[in-house]
């Protein structure tokens, strides 16, 4: 119970802080437009910080976990790189079809799988935490190897993208900062050992949401203009996001039932499923098309619907666990002994 409580209260801090982010910023922007300019000037430092936040706190010996769970990891893969995709743009083009950059937006929301706290909630839904945990690095290879792939897939001639924008922009972007995060967090947790390292990434887990939101304030505050008029498009953007999840959480029962997974496996794939990898997102897609602000806004809405429904969809699946023990079985029949299918 008191678990649940802290993620409600977690979910629910990270949104009210994402809303604030952007009422400040749009005061900011409309009445004080030399600050606004001011703080639009800093968006690409404190995109950097983003990004080297984000790659720092992950751990790619991590990997060595998949090894014996290739089936499971593969059903994860498939889901979330070839099925979930193809659902987002179903959904971005039905709803969207007259507002190509909030299409685009919401496409780039949904192609991409979280490398953050979808594991904190796994975690609190009694999911396969140390599977998910070998997900992470390689969700964050594929995606930012697919981005390009898929922006031309499924957005066309939607936004203009000059030739070897995006491959130059994922080497200076994100291959050096890469490099230096990781170098970093490997020197780090050699120099002051694994228990004072293991605290130093908690405390860089906190600090995320604090820098994607200081980033959505000055998205807002630069570019409040622009995005004010389109203000009606925005219900259509979360009735948009709703029906992704609604329609996303029955993939995940049906791979799952489909494939017989154990009940930590099978809550470990509805949660990967359903976050998204906005803050990775917005960050790459802020630097492969600049000057976007209606792309990044429907990223950002995304995110204020997403703790909410991660915060329910938990409380679903523990519903599930407890309807399974006292019929004694789960998806894959009486539950399984291997180490992964425990939490950690």
């Amino acid at each position: 119970m008191l678990n649940t409580l802290k993620s409600i209260i977690g979910a629910s801090w990270i949104s009210l802080l994402l809303i604030a982010s952007i009422l400040i910023g749009a005061v900011l922007g409309g009445r004080w437009p030399d600050a606004a300019g001011l703080l639009g000037d800093q968006v690409d430092r404190t995109l950097l910080a983003l990004i080297g936040l984000l790659f720092f706190g992950v751990r790619f010996e991590a990997i060595a976990r998949v090894r014996g769970r290739l089936r499971t990891v593969g059903l994860i893969l498939i889901a979330n790189f070839l099925f979930v995709p193809t659902i987002g743009y179903a959904i971005a083009s039905m709803l969207l079809p007259a507002q190509p950059l909030f299409m685009v937006g919401l496409m780039i929301y949904f192609m991409s799988p979280c490398t953050d706290w979808f594991l904190g909630f796994t975690r609190l839904a009694q999911g396969n935490v140390a599977l998910g945990t070998a997900l992470i690095p390689i969700n964050m290879a594929v995606q930012l190897l697919l981005y390009p792939i898929y922006l031309q897939l499924f957005t066309r001639s939607l936004v203009q993208v000059q030739a070897g924008m995006i491959g130059d922009t994922l080497l200076h972007w994100f291959l050096v900062p890469f490099v230096i995060a990781v170098t970093a967090h490997y020197g780090l947790r050699w120099l002051v050992g694994a228990e004072r390292f293991h605290s130093l990434l908690i405390r860089i887990d906190q600090a995320i949401p604090w820098v994607i939101a200081l980033l959505v304030m000055e998205i807002f505050a630069a570019h409040i203009a622009v995005i004010l008029e389109h203000r009606s498009v925005f219900a259509w953007i979360l009735l948009a996001v709703f029906v992704f999840f609604v329609l996303t959480f029955f993939l995940g029962e049906g791979i799952s039932r489909g494939a017989r997974l154990a009940y930590t496996d099978h809550a470990l794939l509805t949660m990967s499923i359903a976050a998204r990898n906005a803050p990775l997102m917005l960050a790459v897609t802020m630097a492969a098309l600049p000057g976007q602000p209606l792309i990044y806004a429907a990223l950002i809405i995304g995110m204020l619907v997403e703790f909410p429904h991660l915060t329910a969809l938990q409380r679903v699946l523990l519903g599930q666990r407890q309807r399974n023990a006292a019929s004694g079985m789960t998806f894959a029949g009486p539950r399984s002994s291997h180490p992964f299918s425990r939490r950690p």
